[in-house]
């Protein structure tokens, strides 16, 4: 026979996905700008894992470039922020608003690895190391078929709304 109370510390330990209604409510951003399209696993204060499905369809691979199309590193690294912003708001136990943002504000040892296609499916994952005063730390990797792709040390903060 199994216990089935469950503790305070199991509820926050919970492993939760997302789907693509889920991410919006979780993050301000919106296509073409929505980096996200699910959420497999987030540990609240611990780590998450998502996807991006990169698709030929993406407005900047016309000329990114016209003869190989590569997904822009920068681009990477915005989704990889967005994750992280995920799991930081999933953390605090808010939902962003037009009062409540969190900004990429810092970027370390970024490295890439190897080139992304269309075709690819991303997985994003990024580790809150620490919070200290409403700044995140994460360390983040996107991997494609299981070879790392991407790698980076970010911050996220949150932001003042202009009136």
């Amino acid at each position: 026979m199994t216990d089935s109370t469950q503790t305070a510390s199991d509820v926050l330990t919970q492993s939760i996905d997302m789907d693509i209604h889920e991410v919006m409510r979780r993050l301000p951003h919106r296509y073409p700008f929505l980096l996200v399209d699910r959420v497999l696993e987030c540990v609240s204060g611990k780590h998450i894992r998502a996807l991006k499905n990169v698709t030929i369809n993406e407005p900047f691979f016309p000329g990114h470039f016209p003869h190989r199309p590569v997904f822009p590193g920068v681009i990477i690294l915005e989704a990889l922020a967005q994750t992280a912003g995920i799991l930081a708001f999933v953390t605090a136990g808010v939902y962003p608003d037009e009062h409540r943002q969190l900004y990429f504000v810092g970027i370390d040892k970024a490295r890439f690895r190897k080139p992304v296609e269309p075709g690819d499916q991303l997985i994003l994952k990024a580790t809150l190391e620490r919070s200290i005063r409403g700044i995140w730390k994460f360390s983040t990797i996107a991997e494609v078929n299981g070879e790392e792709a991407c790698s980076a040390e970010m911050m996220v903060a949150p932001g003042e709304t202009r009136k």
